[in-house]
């Protein structure tokens, strides 16, 4: 594959950097929008399409797969157009499959068209965040990443469900297809209007069977993670199947990239930087809690609290405005105070830490304003969190393999919010089920509380009419669903305090493996020296 290097005149940075950037930024806004449909809308998607719930996966799988495919393939591809045309491309295509999406309910077409988007936003994504690092110098790329992070990490965690819940209640899940369509030709006009980044391109073939390889690889992790905790994980047999085919894929790939002595898919060569491998690994943990969650929130808030779609979605939409600051704050600590990028990333975990902290004590009667403090303490320590990890990631890196280093990185942060998702979603359900049995078990015939309690409910809804045959039964009925009740509480506290002992536990790990890196590089740079020193003499 070839390379894309930017060569950017400094007049022509001058002009048309507003443009470049806002459309980039507009770009990754309809990749934030089409990835967040299935989580307010799958009830209103799956009765218009009248899908099963399995069919109904492969909406969400197929983006999922198809988008990590895509962050794999940029690079390549980067290599074979202009790095303004890529974008603008894969942004054209994304809102040409959402249009389309708009006008069907056949689940087919709809599945075909979610692959699409997937590729294409992850095309994008990477693209859009290379051609900044390309296209500026490395003085302005704090500021610069902020406004990307934006569009890319903010309105999917926060601006997005609020959008989209809004919609679902009022209009119907077909309207958030739709307005993926303006902000795409908003995006596209910006981008054609803004001068096109020169380029040079260092040639490196592609490598198709290694390609091939990790796309298998990706496509069934996504499937496996993404309904693993359905199907009881290895219990179903073509869930344990996927698992092998991606596990026997994943190693087939690496006896390749051995084989291939370094010209396999991935540049090897990024590895050598202590600061992004350093990177690689926090994108996980990263993207667990990111993913986590965003996933805990909105479902805590629907399955609990019983609010609205429009509700569940406007809960984050308060944390954006510290997100972005947090942002901004980072930024301008590393650009202009000149702090190291790793600064602000201890403020970050602690923040995420306390937040779901705080989280794990909410209860039935909990409100939004209860939840409020900790949601925004969350929002805070994402922000000190992503730009850091960003900028240690890509800062040292140079345009050679900038772009595969991008699709690392987000590949390994997509992964790690699949694998946080899946881990909690079973954690939920498991601890659903032992909470019912260890609280049923308390609840016996004859138990004078028991008693007391059914009689009270018995004649409540005598008083409302019913004879006293149906009032027994409405008032045992009710009883099994306030157990439940509290059974999906206590598993959803659980699930909050899991996030936080998550951070308490990495966090030393994070730690330990940073200074092992630094070491590492610190002993590659003195043999260096020495060699120097040995021609010299």
């Amino acid at each position: 594959m070839t390379v894309a290097l930017a060569v950017v005149p400094h007049r022509a940075r001058a002009t048309a950097g507003p443009l470049l950037v806002g459309g980039i930024v507009l770009a990754a806004l309809t990749e934030a929008i089409a990835s967040t449909i299935l989580a307010l809308g799958r009830a209103d998607i799956i009765g218009d399409t009248y899908a099963t719930p399995d069919e109904f996966a492969w909406l969400d799988v197929g983006y999922t797969g198809f988008k990590l495919i895509g962050f794999m393939a940029a690079a390549g591809l980067m290599g074979r157009f202009s790095p303004r045309g890529l974008i603008l491309g894969a942004t054209a295509i994304m809102g040409a499959a959402c249009a389309i999406a708009t006008v069907t309910t056949r689940l087919d077409v709809l599945i075909a068209f979610r692959l699409v988007q997937g590729f294409s936003g992850g095309v994008l994504l990477v693209t859009g965040q290379a051609a900044i690092f390309l296209a500026y110098p490395a003085s302005r790329q704090p500021f610069l990443q902020c406004l990307f992070a934006i569009g890319s990490v903010v309105a999917p965690a926060t601006i997005a469900p609020a959008l989209e819940g809004w919609l679902l209640d009022n209009h119907s899940w077909t309207w958030i297809f739709f307005c993926v369509v303006p902000v795409a030709l908003a995006a596209a006009g910006l981008l054609i209007a803004a001068d096109p980044i020169p380029a040079r391109t260092a040639h490196r073939p592609f490598d198709w069977i290694g390609f091939a390889l990790i796309a298998v690889t990706l496509f069934c992790l996504a499937y496996v993670f993404g309904q693993g905790s359905r199907w009881d994980w290895f219990e179903a047999p073509h869930v344990l199947w996927l698992a092998v085919i991606a596990a026997a894929a994943l190693l087939a790939f690496f006896a390749r990239q051995v084989l291939t002595g370094g010209r396999g898919l991935i540049d090897v060569t990024l590895f050598a930087s202590a600061d992004f491998s350093f990177a690689f690994i926090v994108s996980f943990v990263a993207g667990a809690a990111l993913f986590g969650s965003a996933f805990l929130i909105p479902s805590f808030a629907v399955s609990v609290l019983a609010l609205t779609p429009t509700e569940a979605g406007q809960l984050l939409l308060p944390s954006s405005a510290l997100f972005v600051t947090a942002l901004l704050m980072t930024a301008f600590l590393v650009r202009v105070c000149g702090f190291q990028p790793f600064a602000t990333v201890p403020f970050g975990i602690l923040m995420i830490m306390a937040a779901m902290w705080m989280l794990s004590g909410s209860s039935g009667e909990s409100g939004p304003q209860d939840m409020m403090t900790a949601i925004l303490l969350r929002g805070a320590g994402l922000g000190f969190l992503f730009l850091s990890i960003t900028l240690i990631a890509f800062g040292r890196l140079d345009e050679r393999n900038l772009a595969a280093g991008i699709g690392l990185f987000n590949s390994g942060r997509q992964l790690g919010g699949l694998m946080g998702v899946a881990g909690l979603q079973t954690l939920i359900d498991h601890a659903m089920v032992s909470n019912t049995a260890v609280l049923g078990a308390g609840i016996t015939a004859g138990t004078p509380a028991v008693v007391e309690r059914l009689a009270a409910t018995t004649a409540m809804f005598m008083a409302k009419g019913l004879d006293a045959a149906a009032a027994s039964r409405a008032a045992t009925s009710l009883l099994g669903r306030t157990v439940t009740g509290q059974s999906t509480v206590i598993a959803f506290d659980t699930a909050f305090a899991a996030v936080a002992l998550l951070f308490l536990v990495a966090a030393p790990i994070l730690v330990a493996i940073k200074i092992g890196l630094a070491k590492r590089a610190h002993r590659g740079a003195a043999k260096g020296g020495s060699q120097c020193g040995q021609i010299r003499t």
